[in-house]
């Protein structure tokens, strides 16, 4: 599923860049060929980082993570939604309260940075952030909603997925709890992470590398793929989460590589070494 034209632009890549859940995981199960291809690519003299829209985890709770696989990785190769989210608050926010939805992981990053976070209903509330919230309760949802109906404060999303992959299959992710939002206040949120370019723009100002020189690699269409077209990058779609090669042919995308996984993506690139 993959032209041949493209054979040598792939391999002559200097950064690959990799979306995590559905692409080199599924649940907390590593997917086959995953530590084989990051393997490979380290050896090749490859850049990467792993860029996610996920933000329930930490960059030292995703080495800690791929560790545990024998996977070496340094935290500075990790950019998550929440990160960029982070970078944003501290801009913009600086001594100001946020009102949270979002997990316990990310509440304390935020607030190890030296942002003021809240998980309760105040009065002098400069934003509302919502992520991707493993103990999302009723009361967060209402408490947000209420301060959403005041226009002047700011709502903020780390990402618009809408469904997160999981080994059963999949759980409602960060823009189905917007979209309840949005439903409730008539307010929608400035999204942060993925399909918008910034994460992949600032892996390649770190990385030093040019539009051209970058894949990024990924499960979703309107998220990973989408975020390549607009970063100007190459997108590389594998099938092993959300999408499927007709949505890849029927999407509207130029998605130059599509694989079943990244063992066949291994493979694909052992074979031509």
């Amino acid at each position: 599923m993959i032209c041949e034209k493209n054979r040598k632009l792939l391999k002559e890549k200097k950064l690959f860049l990799f979306d995590i859940d559905g692409t080199l995981t599924l649940g907390d199960k590593l997917l086959p060929g995953a530590k084989e291809l990051i393997d490979c690519l380290k050896r090749t003299g490859k850049k990467i980082f792993f860029t996610t829209n996920n933000s329930t985890k930490s960059r030292k709770d995703y080495v800690d993570y791929f560790a545990g696989h024998n996977i070496l990785i340094e935290p500075e190769e990790v950019l998550t939604a929440g990160g960029l989210t982070l970078i944003f608050c501290k801009e913009h926010f600086h001594n100001q309260k946020i009102f949270l939805i979002g997990t316990p992981s990310l509440k304390k990053e935020l607030e190890d940075s030296g942002l003021l976070i809240t998980e309760k209903y105040e009065e002098d509330i400069a934003c509302v952030l919502v992520a991707f919230d493993t103990t999302l309760s009723f009361q967060k949802l209402e408490d947000a909603s209420r301060i959403l109906h005041d226009g002047k404060v700011i709502f903020l999303a780390s990402n618009p997925d809408l469904c997160c992959p999981t080994s059963f299959g999949a759980v409602p992710d960060c823009g189905s709890i917007c979209e309840m939002l949005k439903d409730a206040t008539g307010r929608e949120p400035k999204f942060l992470g993925k399909p918008y370019p910034d994460i992949v723009n600032q892996c390649r100002k770190t990385a030093g590398v040019l539009e051209e020189e970058t894949v990024l690699v990924g499960d979703r269409i309107y998220t990973d793929m989408a975020c390549a077209e607009n970063a100007g990058v190459d997108g590389l779609l594998v099938l092993s989460g959300e999408a499927t090669e007709k949505d890849a042919i029927n999407c509207g995308l130029q998605i130059p590589y599509v694989f079943e996984n990244v063992m066949e993506l291994y493979e694909y690139l052992e074979k031509d070494e």
